[in-house]
């Protein structure tokens, strides 16, 4: 899997573009960038999916772990770009009723501006 990270704005949002499968091989790069993000005070975080072509449950419960982080934190994990075979297992596991999924990073990140505009 290759793994991209970035920030987003003025810094307040981080990035994190992902490529290929996204499994229990690969799950540690996450949960590290995560770890990461929460230690340079970013909570509001996106995950672009647009790339991966495959996840399991050891990438799902390393997604879950980064919401609650967040939302902890007063911030969110949101999801973008997921191509149909993660959509469906998003989808199975009813995890599109939990994490704000959108089409692409730009909307993604036009979430954060009205979020913390309205706060």
């Amino acid at each position: 899997m290759n793994v991209k990270p970035s920030v987003l704005a003025d810094g307040s949002i981080g990035l994190l573009a992902l490529e290929g499968r996204f499994d229990a091989y690969e799950e540690s790069q996450v949960r590290s960038w995560l770890d990461a993000e929460q230690a340079a005070g970013r909570s509001h975080l996106i995950i672009d999916l647009s790339g991966v072509n495959f996840i399991d449950s050891t990438a799902l419960a390393a997604l879950v772990r980064g919401m609650k982080l967040t939302r902890e934190a007063e911030g969110d994990l949101l999801l973008c770009a997921l191509r149909q075979p993660v959509r469906v297992i998003f989808e199975l596991t009813r995890l599109d009723r939990v994490f704000p999924i959108f089409s692409d990073v730009d909307e993604a990140a036009r979430h954060f501006d009205r979020s913390t505009a309205t706060a």
